[in-house]
Parts: C-alpha cells; sequence; structure tokens
C-alpha cells in the first residue's frame, strides 16, 4: 500500500543531507558501473574466442611434423620426421566411420602466380576436396575440387578473393588461365574465408597435382580431420582426445619416435583448445564477479554507515513513535524503505551508464581476442537483484539496532 507520509518522511531526509547522500550514491553508483563494465569485457573476450574458433571447422584437427628430440631405437636425435601419403591413407580408412571430412595437405609457402602483367606470390596449397569444410570457407564463384580432379591431376586451381582481387581486379576469374610454376592452370573457382586477408591469399589445386607440379614425391606436409558430430560438448571432446591419441602413437610407431618425444609429431586439437580457453574465461568472469560484488559491498557499507547515522540522529524521534505504539516492524520497515530506496536509485544510474556506454562503444571495439563487449538480459537481470540485496542488506542493521531502542532511553537522548 502506498504511503505518502513515508515517502515525505524519506525525501525530507535526503534534503537535510544532500552532500552526504550523493556521496553515497555515487559509491554504489560506481560498484554497479564496474561490474556491469567489466561484465561486457567478459563478454567481449568470450566473443573474440569465439571468432577465432569460427575462422577454422569447430571440431578441427590439425597435424604437423618437427624433429626428434631423443634418441630411439639406434636413431640419433634431430632426425626431421616427413609425413608421406600412407600415412593418410591408413587413417582415413582406419576411421572412416568416425571422420567427417579429412584432408592431408601438400603446401608450398611462396608459389608465383602469373595472369597478364599481374605476378604475385601466394601460398600454394594441394589438398583434398573436403579441405573446404575443413578451413570453413565460402565459394563466391565456380565451384571448389572434386575427387576427379585429385584422380586425374587436373590442373585446376581455386583461389582466394585476395589473389583475385589483386590479379584480376574486376574481371570473372573463373574459366581464365594462369601461370604457376609456368604452367597453365584454369580458375574454376574463388572463395572467401572468415580468417580474412591472410587466409584468402592462397591457392588451392588438387594434392596429385601439386605433388607432381612441385616434385613432392608422396610426402604431405599436413594431415587435417574433423569427427562426426557427437550429442554434446563433453562426448565430443572425449572422441576427439581418442582419436589424437590414437594417431600420434600410430605416426609415432610407424617414424620410429619415441613415445615421449614431444617435438617430432605435433597435434592441435581446436576442442581441447576451446575447453581450455572457456575454462580460463569463466575464470575470468568469476574474477570480474567477485571484484564488481567487492565494489559493490563497498558503497552498501557507506549506505549501512549512513543508515545508522541516521537512526543515531533519529534516535528521540524513534523513541516518541515507539512510545506512542510504534511496533518494531514499522520501525524497521521505515529504516529499510529509506535505504533500499537510496542504494535502487543510484544503482540504477550506474547500470544505465555502464549498459549505455558499451551500447555505444562496444559495437567499435574490435581488437584482438575482444569483440563487442555486452551484457545480456541475464546479467542485467541479476544486477538488479544484486541491488534490492544489497539495499537490504544496507539497511538490515541499522533498522534492527533502531528497533531496539528502549522508548525511555531514548526520550533522554540529546
Amino acid at each position: 500500500m502506498f504511503d505518502l507520509e513515508r515517502w515525505e518522511e524519506i525525501f525530507d531526509t535526503i534534503r537535510k543531507n544532500k552532500l552526504r547522500t550523493i556521496l553515497t550514491g555515487i559509491s554504489v553508483a560506481s560498484g554497479i558501473f564496474i561490474l556491469v563494465v567489466l561484465l561486457g569485457i567478459g563478454q567481449g573476450m568470450r566473443n573474440g574466442i569465439s571468432k577465432e574458433f569460427q575462422n577454422d571447422a569447430a571440431n578441427v584437427i590439425y597435424v604437423w611434423t618437427g624433429v626428434t628430440s631423443k634418441e630411439y631405437k639406434g636413431l640419433n636425435p634431430g632426425r626431421r620426421i616427413q609425413m608421406k601419403n600412407q600415412d593418410f591413407n591408413f587413417t582415413a580408412r582406419k576411421y572412416q566411420d568416425e571422420l567427417e571430412y579429412k584432408s592431408s595437405v601438400y603446401r608450398i609457402w611462396s608459389g608465383l602466380v602469373n595472369y597478364k602483367k599481374e605476378s604475385r606470390s601466394y601460398r600454394v596449397e594441394g589438398v583434398y576436396p573436403d579441405y573446404q569444410f575443413l578451413e570453413n570457407s565460402t565459394l563466391t564463384a565456380g565451384r571448389f575440387l572434386n575427387i576427379n580432379d585429385h584422380n586425374n591431376y587436373e590442373k585446376v586451381l581455386v583461389i582466394g578473393k585476395k589473389v583475385k582481387d589483386e590479379l584480376f581486379k574486376d574481371e570473372d576469374p573463373v574459366g581464365k588461365y594462369v601461370q604457376l610454376s609456368n604452367i597453365n592452370f584454369k580458375v574454376i573457382g574463388v572463395f572467401s574465408d572468415p580468417g580474412g586477408e591472410r587466409e584468402e591469399s592462397r591457392v588451392y589445386l588438387p594434392l596429385t597435382t601439386a605433388q607432381r607440379v612441385f616434385n613432392g614425391n608422396n610426402n604431405i606436409n599436413f594431415l587435417s580431420y574433423t569427427l562426426q558430430p557427437e550429442e554434446n560438448f563433453e562426448q565430443a571432446l572425449a572422441s576427439s582426445t581418442k582419436f589424437t591419441s590414437e594417431l600420434e602413437e600410430y605416426l609415432k610407431e610407424q617414424h620410429t619416435v619415441a613415445p615421449d618425444d614431444t617435438s617430432a609429431i605435433n597435434i592441435n586439437n581446436s576442442l581441447e583448445n576451446a575447453k581450455r580457453f572457456y575454462t580460463l574465461m569463466d575464470m575470468i568472469k568469476y574474477f570480474f564477479w567477485g571484484v564488481g560484488i567487492c565494489t559493490i559491498i563497498a558503497g552498501v557499507v557507506g549506505v549501512s554507515n549512513i543508515m545508522l547515522i541516521i537512526v543515531k540522529e533519529r534516535t528521540r524521534e524513534i523513541g516518541i513513535r515507539k512510545a506512542l505504539g510504534a511496533e518494531p516492524i514499522s520501525i524497521i520497515g521505515m529504516i529499510l524503505h529509506e535505504s533500499i530506496f537510496v542504494t535502487a536509485v543510484a544503482g540504477f544510474l550506474g547500470l544505465i551508464f555502464s549498459l549505455a556506454l558499451l551500447e555505444i562503444l562496444g559495437p567499435q571495439i574490435q581488437i584482438e581476442y575482444i569483440t563487442n563487449p555486452s551484457v545480456d538480459f541475464n546479467a542485467a537481470l541479476t544486477t538488479v537483484i544484486i541491488l534490492i540485496v544489497a539495499g537490504a542488506l544496507a539497511g538490515f542493521f541499522p533498522a534492527w539496532r533502531a528497533a531496539r531502542i528502549k522508548p525511555i532511553i531514548a526520550l533522554r537522548d540529546e
């Protein structure tokens, strides 16, 4: 029920102590402001990490080799491990029911591509047709490589958007011929990639063609796979971990590498990376919550102290109220009402300013690992609940003290 007299008392008290109330409100508002901004930054970090993982397939596994670091079976350390076609073919057959996409890669870091008067160097990769999905590439023109291109050693290329812009300008490249290592290749498609220009400055051709043109024999540089989707993240992570463990064991056995040699066979499992990153993000989020709540507590303590002072100043008034028959619950309600009001108003101002700041500046923030800091509805609702609880806590102990004042003692107060 709306009590006009109660509200008049609250505003009268605020008017009498304007500076004190404003400073207390600022401490509460700054606490909410800091909490919401920190939560926004935490969400921006999650957005940035998610964007990084979107550059490739969500559960992609990459394998590459290095040099041995340990002696094993009479072989000295320092041997460079070279994977072969049979490494890919064996795993593709053995795990055919578990794999979603698969490809081996033969890479030339700098291949010279010529078209008319234009000549540029690009990363050239011989791949299987599945590589489009492993790299999360999207065709913008033409088609991607197919298995017939691979089986027939076709001289065809799929080029990135940056390659198209630099070599062909406004021309449609599909169907045109370019020279790669002084050999004519037909452009059959153009792709874009969420990784941006760095990923779009590549040229794809059939793996068999790349090995033949660049004298690669049956050598390959990378293996890449994705597994069939699972019902949830934990199952997908378990399957992925099991696969990578068995794959690493097979490759070490095939290439005579010590089981505990960590430099010869390298495997990057994006699901394991995602697990680590999101675990870290959760820890950062909890830390931000802790810092924000501690800041709010500092403000709440200020409100509580102010209410204690108010109770002290109104001791005689409270004694008169009790002498006239006021119930303790009404005294507690009076103090709590004022405490919650001051805390709520200050907190909502801090909330509004912080949300406005994130709304205006958030979309403009596009730095590495932080993208569009924002706060969702659930987080905003949580801060509102914190406000109400904080206001109640700030006023409870002063209100309890006021309710326990004996009228005879209060009336003697000067």
